[in-house]
């Protein structure tokens, strides 16, 4: 930081420096892949502007309604009835502006409902724009993005809270949120939970047990059982390739991991490898062959099981679909049941993400990560990020750069900044094949591991869990593998979203979930004849489970076998390789 004592003795100075740093991370998490985020706005709204004077009215009435709010809402300031009677409110749940002064004072309040007239136009006319169903999306997306980083709550010198703070602190704050920036802007991320708080294999990612596998696509973690027998049916977990396994291992409050090993199953689970750039020729294929079918063949040799029972999350789901496809055409049935959480196989309403999927867009991307070797995982986790930006991008701006205070510690957000990469030809056919070509739901539409493969050829039975607030894998989305794969399908609908909805432990029973709704006429049809049920879907799912776990047998007393050697204690080394 250059003059930094001319800054620091100068308050406004100061002010206006920390804005402009600000700026740059704002800007740095407003990216959607290889494309602005201003950019994709200004490109959307030329479009709405050139379409609109084919019809003027929607313009017309927007306006003269802004216009008419204004003079209402001046007209209110200047009689002091602002507070009693605002022309615009927060929607329910909107935090930003909680404190006092955004009501009691007339200069907050008359920015604060300017701002959100001025959203409410912006929002009205993009939602009337009439373009195409993609364009719509991408319109309706970067707008309110626009909106989101344009909140007065988000620079110091129109934020009452953080000008209140400087005050009560004689600029301390602003000292301690500079640093925060600096350091944010060194680590190319927004920090969002205390990274000194955990340190993995202490006090996350707990659950005892030992690597005794691993090749250049995983580690294969066995846990250690915590009941006298076991079901004599092992269960395998395959998390995401993208972020890492110990969203299912946190705490052992929270861990799903612990929750199988104490309900007497004994549990094996895939560590992905963080790939390097060496590892860009990595593919779909090496992730099945290498990866899912290689850790099914150990577990199966360590338990002497004929079959085992998976459990598969997200991506993570997707390739162990495209498993149990190739070893259904190969007539293996090593796989007696399959569960898959919050996980597409028909990419036809691939959620909010579409907006950053279209042909133009992947084709610059797809050729940004072959020039680079591998996505990597900064930008994936911005593109997450941005779908709750006031949640997980400027709530984080405001506390850590603009009161200067540091987050407290989060499992969960710890672990959301803990991205991985992606090698650069597995990820373009994920994106290619099944984001824009929709081909893994389609029979015959995709040669994995030398196979023709068909989702209608997996038989076996299968539990889906989804939930209903999913952005990334929306429910109805989900709800179409039931309609694909033949054998007995259970379907549940969980609470919340795509993390918290799965993360929901037995032990807190919390939120809600559906059963029973009736299969075979739609997800909507479901829904209307499935019955809510309070608490956790995990007690459902380990019900479901059970009769298809095998008889009781004494648990091991060690770890793999004389094949399968232990390598090193859980987590692993793979877990541990950071993108910073």
């Amino acid at each position: 930081m250059e003059n930094n004592s001319n800054i620091l003795s100068n308050p406004q100075e100061f002010i206006n420096y920390l804005n402009q740093e600000s700026q740059k991370v704002l800007e740095m998490y407003s990216t959607a892949g290889s494309e602005d985020m201003f950019k994709q706005f200004t490109q959307s709204w030329t479009e709405l502007a050139t379409r609109s004077f084919e019809d003027p009215t929607v313009w017309v009435r927007a306006i003269t309604d802004y216009q008419q709010a204004q003079m209402n809402l001046w007209q209110n300031i200047l009689t002091g009835k602002s507070a009693e009677t605002p022309v615009a409110q927060p929607q329910k749940g909107d935090r930003r502006f909680a404190a006092e002064e955004w009501s009691q004072n007339p200069v907050f309040s008359y920015i604060k409902q300017s701002y959100l007239l001025s959203s409410n136009l912006l929002n009205e006319m993009a939602s009337n724009a009439n373009l195409s169903d993609n364009e719509q999306k991408k319109l309706e997306f970067y707008t309110q993005q626009y909106i989101d980083a344009m909140s007065p709550t988000n620079f110091a010198v129109t934020n009452p809270e953080v000008l209140q703070q400087a005050l009560e602190t004689k600029g301390q704050s602003l000292i301690d949120g500079l640093q925060n920036l600096l350091g944010d802007v060194d680590k190319g991320r927004i920090t969002m939970s205390d990274d000194t708080a955990f340190t993995l294999g202490e006090n996350i990612a707990t659950t005892a047990g030992s690597v005794i596998f691993e090749n250049e696509m995983l580690q294969l973690i066995q846990y250690k059982p915590t009941t006298e027998q076991v079901f004599s049916r092992p269960t395998l977990i395959v998390p995401p390739c993208i972020n890492k396994f110990y969203i299912l291992d946190l705490q052992e409050h929270n861990s799903y991991v612990k929750y199988c090993v104490d309900q007497g199953q004994t549990v094996f689970l895939v560590s992905w490898v963080n790939p390097t750039v060496e590892q860009r020729e990595l593919s779909w294929d090496d992730y099945v062959e290498n990866g899912t079918l290689k850790a099914i063949d150990a577990v199966k040799k360590i338990t002497q099981s004929e079959k085992i029972n998976t459990v598969s999350w997200c991506i993570g789901g997707t390739i162990m679909a495209s498993t149990l496809a190739v070893m259904a055409k190969r007539k293996d049935e090593s796989v007696a049941s399959s569960t898959f959480l919050t996980t597409l196989t028909d990419f036809t309403d691939p959620g909010d993400l579409s907006v950053f999927i279209d042909e133009q867009q992947v084709k610059e991307l797809t050729q940004k990560v072959d020039d680079e070797g591998l996505l990597n995982g900064r930008n994936l986790a911005t593109a997450f990020n941005m779908l709750r930006s006031n949640d997980l991008v400027w709530s984080f701006v405001v506390n850590n750069y603009l009161k200067g205070k540091s987050p407290a510690p989060f499992d969960i957000l710890y672990w959301n900044g803990d991205s991985t990469n992606l090698p650069a030809k597995m990820y373009n056919f994920y994106i290619n094949e099944m984001y824009i070509n929709n081909k893994l739901a389609e029979p015959g539409g995709l040669t994995i591991c030398g196979e023709s493969i068909d989702l209608r050829d997996i038989k076996i039975p299968v539990y889906f869990l989804s939930t209903i607030d999913d952005h990334i894998a929306p429910w109805k989305g989900t709800f179409c593998s039931t309609e694909t794969m033949q054998g007995k399908i259970e379907f549940v609908l969980g609470a919340s979203g795509h993390v918290a909805g799965v993360i929901n432990p037995a032990s807190k029973n919390r939120r809600n979930y559906w059963t029973g709704g009736e299969l075979g006429q739609g997800a909507d049809h479901w829904l209307e004849t499935a019955e809510r049920q309070e608490g956790s879907w995990w007690p459902n799912w380990a019900k479901w489970l059970k009769p298809k776990a095998g008889k009781k047998v004494d648990a091991p007393k060690g770890f793999g076998n004389a094949e399968f050697k232990v390598v090193e204690p859980a987590p692993g080394r793979y877990v541990s390789a950071r993108v910073d």
